[in-house]
């Protein structure tokens, strides 16, 4: 929020809060709506500004308590009740612009900090002579130098599309590409004819200079001016996701040429690339030849094609901003990547993540595109329905305006959404409350999240499509803006879906899945580590499962207020005990330190075997009559040691979830479909790639000595994002192996192919019984460390179910198989075929260099009923 001017012969000096208001660095909204607000009645920070002004000159910014600025703005006559998921701090987030999390959620704590939690600077326009610049989104970063030079950008903004698109059809990838910029100047020199040059190094290409609009003399407001001009197509490289193709970004040098002042250039960084949301019906073809069931499509298209959208939703990093660090956040999108994941959600009720570290104090966006993740936006609201005042609407529209505009350069950004779960919400209150819920529910809703943001966006951009929110029924029209709601035929589908199911006898019922053309969240709770708990916990009496500290750590389900511990959290450990305990050896030994490690460990194997079932089934949907191209889990990240939905912890040590994904989101997988109720079983193959894939399944039985019982061998083709069943038998006894019963026996599933020229394997394992009824012995399980932080570990004695190795407390880092280079941990590990991983250590995120190997651990299922 860049104040007035300070007079200060021979210069003018502006100020601007590089995200001092919550969500952008520049929003210009009255201060006491949007700062992050302070816990405390009030606080005083005192900024002073340097000679030439006199050293008593200070700025002084008053925080107001957010909870009690909620109560006082909800109290206003003009403001009008609306219903709200309150998790911790109740009946005030939904009319406070700050970080939803903020306020507790069901993953973690609602402290609702406040204060300047990004980066302020002082600009100083200056008639001097200088080179520099200042823009906040440039790759170089020139702010801090601006006090050189008479002119100032307050915002920039770089969008590639092709011309003539438009979000809501598809973009004709013949056409040239369009390169438009968008500055926002504050300069001391007037000039009525200024030019602007965009240059591409790498691809020799400069616009020429561009006429833009007259510049006034003026430091008290921004002038905004744009300029495009065309890049021939077929020229520059396309930008794609890692797991299709190669991220290609370019240089983008921009030069502002003002009468009077010098040159003025930055350089920012961006690639060409188009993106489609297809949300129109499937044709009658569609659904004759193809088998679609009749609907809606609703998936992505990234240059031209279809994908299949696989990945999870991230969180904030941390409940105190200010802590987080750009090491912290590359890690945890490198994991990303690593993992097999294309696609992150920012979801709606949290941080509209930053670009650069001078002004967002980490980089988010630009990691993303460096790695080729595709992001799923969203602008900041979730479970609850907001006021329509003026006042409220008019911050609203700088927020999104600013953020659309500094997020849209960025080749990851695929689709801007409203919020999240707002739309269930108003449909589920309907449905619930009939006619008891007020209309003007229902009208306010459509005025915010169908008409008032999505013409903001649209406005602001031209390559993404909005859509009101994460989890929709759809549209009824694109163009006007229409959504379809409760407006649905039977046997149609339409929008994409969620599904959270906490009961676990139900967690392997394919029935109960939903069948979407996408399926943008779904999830299941479990404990962090035992090393992270190790963080946090001070007491030795605290090292149990359900001690107070660690129960007070469970937001789930939500305390609805502020008792300590969370007087619901019985429930929630009540779910993650009766999973473990259905599907799983429940963990009970003579140490409790022991006993304890492994109920946070085998809560962790149950999510991972819940979630890759989802998965393997959103997946081998694209094959099916629902087509569905895409699966997000929740959730990626952890924003403190606590139970959460994560697959990666607070430090960035993987879950073995993680592990899971890594498995499940590769390119070509096989999973085996077990309906109990029938005895079916089913196994298919599906591939996420564009070219039709070839191969070899080998399925093979062992007991739990190890020893093998008969194997089979069938040969498969997949198609183009499609699956295919490649064997099915139903009947035990036409199922196991002869003379077998379902405790005693296990397969294992292996599958070859070719992708790009080079032999691809997938493995997974089906067990015909819960792992509590099967009957486990000693893996004997002897680890030998060798050089590079590799161990390669044998089972001398019977198999090892979920084979896992943890590294020491103070490092971070995840295991590869040795082989491979892929990630491997939380395997099979079977008599006579021993496994060699590597531990990938982050230097940056681990205080402890070089780790001992003594102090690494393995374990198996067989360690939570034996010490060894």
């Amino acid at each position: 929020m860049p104040l007035p001017d300070i007079p200060a012969a021979p210069a003018y000096c502006s100020i601007l809060f590089s995200s001092i208001l919550h969500h952008t660095h520049s929003n210009r909204s009255p201060l006491p709506t949007l700062l992050p607000l302070f816990r405390l009645t009030s606080c005083i920070a005192r900024l002073f500004l340097a000679s030439p002004l006199d050293q008593d000159t200070i700025l002084t910014v008053s925080f107001e308590s957010p909870y009690l600025y909620g109560l006082n703005v909800s109290s206003r006559p003009d403001v009008e009740s609306q219903i709200v998921v309150d998790f911790e701090w109740p009946g005030v987030r939904e009319f406070v612009r700050k970080i939803g999390s903020d306020f507790g959620w069901d993953w973690g704590p609602g402290f609702v900090p406040s204060g300047i939690f990004k980066p302020a600077y002082f600009i100083t326009l200056s008639e001097e002579t200088g080179t520099t610049l200042a823009d906040s989104n440039s790759v170089a970063h020139p702010l801090l130098l601006s006090n050189s030079t008479g002119l100032f950008v307050e915002e920039s903004s770089l969008e590639v599309s092709k011309v003539g698109q438009h979000p809501n059809a598809r973009p004709d990838e013949s056409a040239d590409w369009l390169v438009n910029v968008t500055l926002a100047l504050r300069s001391i020199r007037a000039d009525p004819n200024p030019t602007l040059t965009v240059a591409i190094p790498e691809l020799n290409i400069t616009s020429g200079p561009l006429k833009v609009s007259s510049i006034p003399s003026q430091s008290n407001a921004s002038t905004f001016v744009t300029a495009s001009f065309t890049v021939p197509n077929g020229v520059p490289q396309r930008w794609y996701p890692h797991n299709l193709g190669m991220p290609k970004l370019y240089d983008f040098t921009v030069t502002l040429s003002i009468n009077g002042l010098p040159p003025a250039s930055y350089t920012t960084r961006s690639g060409f690339r188009t993106v489609y949301l297809a949300q129109t019906p499937y044709s009658q073809e569609d659904v004759e030849q193809r088998g679609i069931t009749p609907g809606d499509q609703w998936h992505f298209e990234v240059n031209g094609k279809a994908i299949y959208s696989k990945g999870s939703n991230v969180t904030p990093f941390d409940p105190f901003y200010a802590r987080i660090s750009t090491d912290k956040a590359r890690w945890v999108l490198e994991s990303v990547v690593k993992s097999g994941q294309n696609m992150l959600r920012v979801w709606g009720g949290g941080i509209y993540q930053p670009s650069d570290e001078l002004t967002g104090g980490y980089d988010f966006y630009s990691i993303c595109d460096e790695l080729g993740i595709l992001v799923w936006s969203e602008l900041g609201f979730s479970d609850a329905t907001y006021p329509v005042n003026d006042f409220f609407l008019e911050s609203v529209e700088r927020e999104v305006r600013q953020n659309v505009r500094r997020i849209k350069k960025h080749p990851s950004n695929v689709q801007w959404a409203g919020g999240n779960e707002i739309e269930p919400l108003i449909l589920g209150a309907s449905g619930a409350l009939g006619p008891l819920l007020p209309q003007r529910y229902i009208d306010d809703f459509l005025l915010l999240f169908q008409d008032f943001l999505h013409d903001i966006v649209m406005q602001e951009q031209s390559t993404v499509a909005y859509t009101d929110c994460s989890t929709t029924n759809g549209v009824l029209s694109l163009d006007p803006y229409v959504l379809r709601l409760n407006n649905l035929t039977e046997g149609h589908i339409y929008g994409n879906a969620e599904l959270y199911n906490y009961d676990p006898s139900q967690a392997f019922n394919y029935s109960s899945y939903p069948k979407s053309r996408f399926v943008n969240e779904f999830g299941f709770h479990s404990m962090p580590s035992f090393y992270s708990w190790e963080e946090v916990l001070k007491s030795p009496d605290d090292f149990s499962f359900n001690s107070t500290v660690v129960m007070s750590r469970d937001h789930h389900p939500p305390p609805l207020g502020l008792l300590w511990p969370n007087p619901l959290a019985p429930e929630g450990q009540k779910e993650m005990t009766v999973a473990v305990e259905q599907w799983l050896p429940t963990p009970s030994t003579p140490d409790s330190n022991h006993t304890f490690a492994q109920w946070c460990w085998s809560t962790q194997i149950f999510q991972s075997l819940y979630m890759t079932s989802e998965i393997a089934y959103y997946r081998r949907g694209s094959g099916r009559g629902e087509n569905n191209l895409g699966s997000l889990v929740w959730q990626l990240n952890d924003v403190w040691q606590g139970v959460s939905w994560s697959a990666i912890e607070y430090s960035g040590r993987w879950k073995v979830m993680q592990y899971g994904l890594s498995n499940i989101y590769s390119p070509v997988i096989i999973y085996p479909f077990w309906t109990p109720e029938t005895e079916t079983l089913e196994v298919s193959v599906t591939s996420d790639q564009w070219d039709a894939v070839d191969g070899t399944v080998q399925l093979t039985w062992y007991d739990w000595t190890g020893r093998s019982l008969n194997s089979s061998s069938h040969g498969f083709s997949v198609p183009s994002l499609n699956s295919t069943v490649v064997y099915k038998a139903q009947g035990l006894e036409q199922i196991l192996p002869d003379g077998s019963s379902k405790e005693d026996v296990w397969m294992h599933l292996n599958l070859t192919t070719m992708i790009d020229g080079k032999s691809v394997t997938h493995e997974q394992y089906f067990a015909p019984t819960s792992l509590a009824d099967a009957k486990l012995m000693d893996p004997k399980i002897k680890m030998t460390p060798g050089s590079d932080m590799t161990f390669t570990l044998s089972a001398q004695g019977g198999v090892a179910p979920f084979t896992w190795l943890d590294h020491p407390l103070g490092t971070v880092g995840y295991f590869i198989d040795h082989a491979s280079g892929l990630p491997l941990n939380g395997f099979y590990l079977i008599p006579g075929m021993d496994r060699t991983v590597q531990f990938v250590q982050s230097a940056a995120l681990s205080s402890v260099a070089s780790p001992s190997a003594e102090d690494f651990v393995v374990r198996s299922l067989w360690n939570n009923t034996h010490m060894a």
